[in-house]
Parts: C-alpha cells; structure tokens; sequence
C-alpha cells in the first residue's frame, strides 16, 4: 500500500511538471512585439481603434492618433509596454523617413509627433470610398552601456487614417495637397490605379500585419476606369524595399523584364499570376512572404509600375503577365500566346530600338507617370508597410551569462527537454514503486 501511495504521489506530480514545463515552453514561445494599433481617421468623427495584439501595452491606447484635415497627430506613451520602464523619447521616430517628434509632455510622459499626411514616408491608398493613409511608430531603442548585450528589442507600430472620398478626391472636406500620389495616381481620364493586399479567397481586404515567413501576399492590382473605353490591365515592375521609395537599398525585384513574375522562377517559391482575370482592368498575383536579411523592422514596401493599354490590343512583349510554370520549365501568360514571355528566360524585353536594356530601377527613374502616344496611361503604385510577425519562439530567447556572452534556447527545445525529464521521472517513480511492492512482499512473508 505504501508503495502504491508512492507511485502513486510520484507519478502525480511527474504529470503536474510535465504540464508545468508546457506551459513554460509557450510562455516562452509568445512575444509581446506583435503589435497591431490602427488609427482611422473621418473628417467629421475622429475615431480611434486598437486591436487585439495591444495587450501587452500599458494602459487601454497607449499611442493615441487624431486624423486632422491637413496633418495627423500622434502621442505615444512613454511606458509603451506596460513594464513601468519609460522608453527613451529619442528612440521613437514617425515614418519611414525617421521624423522626430515635435514636442515632449514631462508631465504625463507622453511624446507627440506632428506631420502632414504627405509627410515622414507615408502611404496613401485610394479605394472606391475611401483615401487611406498608412504610416508607422518606429522604437529602434539605443545600445546598452554594455554592447555585447541586449535589453529590449525595436518595434514597429503601424498608423492608419481614413478619410472618405466623397465623391471626388478634391472635395472641400479634405484638402488637395497631393500631386501626384504616393501609391495612386489619376490620369487625365480619372483612371485611379491602385494595389490592395486580399483575403485567401480574394473575396475582402485584410489587414497589412500578422504575416509570417511561409505566408502567402494576395496582391489585386486594379484601375478604375469609370466612363472610359474598355482597358487592360498589366503590372510592369515590382520592386520590395525597406521603404515607398523603390530606388533605395536593399530592394529585391518581384516582377521585372515588363511583367515577368520573376520571383516565381526561384526555387523555393509558388508566387505566380492568378488566372483567369476576373476582369480585363484587374490583375492578380500571389507571392511568398520574405522580409531582407538584418533588418530588425521586419517590415517591407511594395513599389509596383502599373500601366494600361486598350483591351482590344493583344499581349506583346512589352505588355504581358508571365509566370512561371515549374512543372512544366516553362513561362506561361495570363492571356495571349506563349511567344509573348519567351524572353523572360533572356531578361531582354525592350523594345528592339532600345540601345540597351534598361535596369528596373533605370525605367522607373522620372517615371511616377506616363502617356506613350496617347496608347499607354502608367502609374508607379505602393503598397505598405507590410509587417511580419516576431516569433521569439523560432528565433530563440537570448539570456545573458556571467560573462555578458549570449546563450540561446529555443523553446520547443526547452519544452521537449522537460517532457524528456518528466518521463524519466515517472519511469524511476515506476521502479521504485516496484521495488517497494518487492520489499513489502519480503517483509510480509518474513
């Protein structure tokens, strides 16, 4: 019976670390970095919005916006993840240009930003209803006194402000400051070119944050045509930077040679054109989430030439949407005849009367907007900031050692080591329950 109860208590609390140690490995594994704050913005209603993802910060809004006609506002919080440690005001800047902040309350240990919507690197969107300005809160915190070591990561907050079009984009109630857009452009005609970031099934918009490596981007690339003649469609070039401006370092081309899905010939990629169209003055493509090596934002911008031609005019090599079929090694088009993409494989799509070939960055230098001969309407649009989620648990937490060196343990390392120990302890709590029940037996029998 004493044996029994020992086996008994032994195994019970070799059940309760097990699960104690589980519970060790997700809190381990979940990260207060995945932050996802939305501000929108109504002329008439400002309203403010914080998503599920802030609760690992101090306080119901810790970064309150306000979307002004003209400019947005926003304060930030100095305690901004609850900790009760007070950020250092230098280490917060607005944009993807690094704005500083215009003003410091001591008191309430707040910090405000002050900016045009047009200012610090932000992104304007342009829907059927809605102009959407899209910017971010940047926490790039300073060294520690000691360099080998690290106390807090960056983070990165995004901004929204939305404002309704009502009826034209030059209405009374918000100020025409632009010319031209940052992601959108009106050609003469009122053609809105625009690139917004869809569901799975390509059915609503979603958010632009909560990605991860492995991921899929869903990329709709429209333009309104209103009562213009029937066009088609086509995305020339795509370029991912680490910010709008598409001629900045790193940046990685996506669709290059005038609509070839270049990123669909790597390996280890399934990015590729979406067919059929669901309309000619619609275009769709999907590509693998990736974000560029060292960069502690993780965080990317999309730059993309879009342009138009009459829908009765068939694909060329200069117009044409061409991805990449693994299965078969060969380029394949939206519409038209496969000759069309023969030259994605050579990287020479130009025009033959082109003295050479010109690099992405080289076409679209000067390039925000365009007529050829009264055939052709161009844009270059953006979409961003699009934000991947941290996961602590795939990286590894970082603990620092008596001699301020880095030791790294992943999680679910951690959580089968102590699974690992747990079942040990049971088998040694089932032996010795054997053992007792031996010697009860020898004594009895004594």
């Amino acid at each position: 019976m004493l044996g029994e109860l020992a086996v008994g208590r032994m195994q019970g609390g070799c059940v309760l670390l097990g699960l104690l140690c589980c519970l060790v490995a997700g809190v381990g594994s979940y990260t207060p970095w995945d932050l996802s704050w939305t501000a929108r913005g109504d002329p008439s209603a400002w309203t403010w919005g914080a998503e599920a993802h802030s609760r690992a910060v101090a306080g119901s809004h810790p970064v309150d916006v306000q979307c002004q006609e003209a400019q947005l506002v926003v304060t930030v919080h100095r305690d901004l993840f609850g900790t009760g440690r007070l950020i250092n005001a230098a280490d917060l800047t607005l944009g993807p240009a690094a704005c500083k902040h215009s003003s410091l309350n001591a008191a309430q240990n707040t910090v405000t930003f002050a900016a045009g919507l047009h200012e610090c690197g932000s992104v304007v969107q342009v829907t059927p209803d809605a102009l959407i300005y899209r910017t971010l809160i940047n926490y790039d915190p300073s060294p520690a006194s000691n360099p080998v070591i690290i106390r807090t990561n960056p983070a990165v907050i995004p901004i929204e402000c939305h404002y309704p079009r009502r009826e034209n984009v030059s209405s009374n109630a918000i100020r025409p400051t632009w010319s031209p857009f940052n992601s959108a452009l009106s050609a003469e005609e009122r053609l809105v070119f625009s690139l917004r970031l869809m569901s799975d099934d390509w059915s609503t918009e979603r958010p632009f944050t909560g990605f991860q490596l492995g991921d899929i981007l869903n990329i709709q690339a429209e333009v309104s045509t209103e009562s213009h003649v029937p066009l088609r469609l086509f995305v020339d070039s795509c370029v991912a930077a680490l910010s709008p401006d598409g001629d900045s370092s790193p940046h990685y081309a996506i669709i290059d040679f005038n609509g070839c899905l270049v990123d669909g010939r790597v390996d280890d990629t399934s990015s590729a054109f979406i067919t059929p169209r669901p309309r000619e003055d619609v275009l769709r493509f999907r590509i693998d989430v990736f974000r560029f090596a060292g960069d502690t934002r993780n965080l990317i911008y999309i730059t993309c030439h879009l342009k138009v031609t009459p829908a009765d005019q068939g694909p060329d090599p200069q117009n044409k949407a061409c991805s990449f079929n693994k299965a078969r090694n060969t380029w394949v088009p939206v519409e038209g005849s496969r000759d069309v993409c023969s030259c994605c494989e050579t990287g020479n799509c130009e025009p033959s009367v082109l003295p050479r070939r010109l690099s992405p960055m080289d076409r679209w230098h000067g390039r925000r907007f365009r007529r050829d001969d009264g055939k052709e309407v161009a844009a270059d649009v953006v979409i961003g900031p699009v934000l991947l989620s941290v996961d602590l648990g795939a990286m590894g937490q970082q603990q620092e050692d008596g001699d301020g060196a880095e030791v790294t343990v992943s999680s679910v390392e951690m959580g089968l080591l102590c699974v690992a120990m747990a079942v040990a302890l049971a088998a040694v709590g089932v032996a010795v329950g054997i053992a007792c029940k031996g010697c009860t037996r020898i004594s009895a029998a004594a």
